[in-house]
């Protein structure tokens, strides 16, 4: 199987020893995303900002390998406060349609940079 790595400008450069996305066949394998502005490199302030920035550069990445969010089979999000679950829910209704991908929710001590949420994605591309 042929192993395509996928990048995209209009989401944050990675910043270590991994790719935004590797593609194989039909699957693309979405790294995690946190709220960095791709333009500075810099986190957005706030929650409601930082989990918008997260799904605008999923929606990028998502792109760049010929998908959506349409696509999207399995979403995981990681929190550092799960109280903030109620707001994840409320802005992500606004990315997706039905049927919903598959998602788990993880509340975790700690995020890179600072940040209060992440989030990666598996898409298959028919």
């Amino acid at each position: 199987m042929t192993k395509t790595v996928i990048t995209s400008d209009k989401a944050p450069a990675a910043i270590g020893t991994y790719s935004q996305a590797i593609k194989a066949g039909n699957t693309v394998y979405m790294s995690g995303q946190i709220p960095l502005d791709p333009k500075t490199m810099e986190l957005v302030e706030g929650f409601e900002a930082q989990t918008i920035q997260v799904f605008e550069n999923l929606k990028s990445v998502a792109e760049a390998a010929g998908g959506s969010f349409k696509d999207i089979v399995k979403l995981n999000i990681f929190l550092t406060d799960l109280s903030h679950f109620a707001k994840v829910n409320e802005i992500m209704v606004k990315y997706f349609e039905q049927p919903y991908p598959a998602r788990a929710a993880i509340g975790v001590a700690a995020l890179p940079k600072g940040s209060q949420v992440e989030m990666d994605a598996i898409l298959v591309i028919e």
